[in-house]
């Protein structure tokens, strides 16, 4: 098949498993696992991003984007391993490509990764191709540094959900993974600041977003200390999207 063809048949692809999410007319798809066993079959794509976990009472997630950073990745994994606490990571290609060490060391410590772009684009503005790009060179840079792993979960940067990107996520069987509590942790409100907007929202389901990329984190890790051991106490759970 040549370029042309391939292009064409690509974004044939895309616009026929859009117009399907819009409709939520997705099939299964195979799932992916939080190791690298194969996976269990995976339920049908849906039109929505999942935004909450059930996994019964007081299960919860805590989930990381924008990374890793070698400044501030290493900080939240100390903080989850004191703790014990598996996390999902929402890994960018470019900053994968820069630090495979890290991505080894979140794997290596349990923790999920999921997509979240090559380069942290605003999806929503983009075409077809160039969306599938994103995904795609996403994926490959995850891959490069764990060949055996399947990534299940992707995250739009800035939470830029459209029909494009749904189909771009249904091409690659991937799942849309939003969030119920941003305590905005990007915006460095303080650290007691953030800690105490986790509390407030925390509850059974809840997909806490907090970043260690894209920025200073120092904040985040700061308040991480403080409202991740509060709410193991409280009887929270923590638990990856399944």
């Amino acid at each position: 098949m040549d370029t042309t063809s391939a292009t064409s048949s690509r974004r044939t692809l895309l616009m026929g498993a859009a117009a399907a999410t819009t409709l939520g007319l997705f099939a299964a798809a195979p799932s992916a696992s939080a190791t690298d066993k194969q996976p269990a079959p995976r339920p049908a794509f849906v039109p929505e991003p999942v935004r909450t976990v059930d996994a019964g009472p007081r299960r919860v997630a805590v989930t990381f984007d924008d990374g890793p950073h070698p400044d501030y990745t290493p900080g939240v994994l100390r903080v989850l391993r004191r703790h014990r606490v598996r996390a999902t990571f929402c890994v960018v290609g470019s900053e994968v490509e820069k630090h495979p060490q890290l991505v080894r060391a979140i794997h290596d410590a349990g923790h999920m990764i999921a997509g979240h772009s090559w380069s942290h684009p605003d999806l929503r503005r983009l075409n077809p191709d160039e969306v599938a790009e994103q995904v795609d060179r996403n994926l490959a840079a995850i891959a490069k540094v764990l060949p055996r792993y399947r990534v299940e979960w992707f995250r739009a940067p800035y939470g830029g959900w459209s029909a494009e990107v749904m189909g771009a996520l249904s091409a690659s069987g991937l799942r849309p993974l939003g969030w119920s509590v941003d305590p905005r942790d990007w915006s460095r409100p303080g650290a007691d600041v953030i800690a105490e907007r986790v509390r407030g929202a925390l509850t059974t389901g809840s997909i806490v977003l907090n970043h260690d990329g894209g920025g200073e984190r120092d904040q985040t890790i700061a308040a991480l200390e403080v409202w991740l051991p509060e709410a193991l106490s409280d009887g929270y759970r923590f638990v990856h999207p399944a």
